[in-house]
């Protein structure tokens, strides 16, 4: 079995080879993607801290995370990222602040950030969109590069920005980039398991790319749970379950027996 990769390997191996990443919200996915030669897993929190993760995904580099408004201050993401460390976490994605993601470096934790369209900050650049292509926000971009760089952080999750802007970036930082929709340039490339299994119902983003369709195979599974709920609903209500071949017997000296005790009993 391949060793797990360190911080060190990604960082020696950015622009020598291209990383595949996933989120996966279920220990099947994960399952998954380490079968299927997939090397980063963004995971939730809890999936760290349960020992039967490592045993389906022994070499995966997992990144737990959550946003920064569901964990807290910098005290709040130290507390929280230590016990993911002893389980097993082999970095974090961090989206709050420049001072935590200082302390936690200065703690030796491996920490992502995050730049360009933040999810949970976008607000500040215009919503869900591009950010990026003009010059005012690549600049934001390169400066929010530079301040990760500052405050510790090995990695960034560089998300939604032109190509050609990662290009540029990547030529110029030390940081492993991992790429959401901003181009080859990264080191990384990183979409969501339920875009890529198609169970995602909701809006596609223009970076996703499909390899499945779940959700027609989830449709028809939910109509057979349907039908079979239907006929035991029926069966029961009709008294045709159970039947004789569901039931356990007993000899009936013993039931006879047992009758009389209870009407002695009562």
């Amino acid at each position: 079995m391949a060793a797990r990769l360190t911080v060190r390997d990604l960082l020696d191996q950015r622009g020598k080879h291209q990383f595949a990443m996933l989120r996966v919200e279920t220990l099947e996915e994960a399952e998954a993607a380490e079968k299927a030669g997939v090397e980063l897993l963004s995971v939730p929190p809890a999936m760290i801290m349960d020992r039967r993760f490592r045993e389906v995904a022994p070499t995966a580099f997992a990144f737990p995370g959550d946003n920064f408004y569901e964990i807290g201050d910098t005290g709040d993401f130290l507390k929280w990222a230590f016990p993911l460390y002893k389980h097993g976490a082999d970095g974090f994605y961090c989206s709050g602040s420049l001072r935590t993601i200082r302390a936690m470096a200065e703690h030796g934790l491996p920490v992502c950030g995050h730049v360009g369209l933040i999810p949970s900050k976008r607000t500040w650049t215009g919503g869900f969109k591009a950010v990026g292509k003009t010059l005012e926000t690549a600049q934001l971009v390169w400066r929010q590069i530079r301040a990760l760089e500052e405050a510790g952080a090995f990695a960034a999750e560089i998300e939604v920005v032109p190509f050609a802007i990662t290009k540029a970036i990547a030529e110029r930082t030390n940081l492993f980039l991992i790429s959401m929709g901003a181009g080859p340039a990264g080191h990384a490339q990183y979409l969501f398991t339920d875009d890529v299994l198609g169970q995602n119902r909701g809006h596609i983003p223009r970076h996703a790319k499909v390899y499945a369709d779940f959700a027609t195979e989830q449709d028809r599974l939910q109509a057979m749970r349907v039908t079979a709920m239907s006929a035991f609903a029926a069966d029961v209500h009709g008294g045709a379950y159970p039947g004789p071949e569901h039931l356990v017997a007993s000899e009936a000296d013993v039931v006879a027996t047992f009758r009389d005790w209870l009407d002695q009993e009562a």
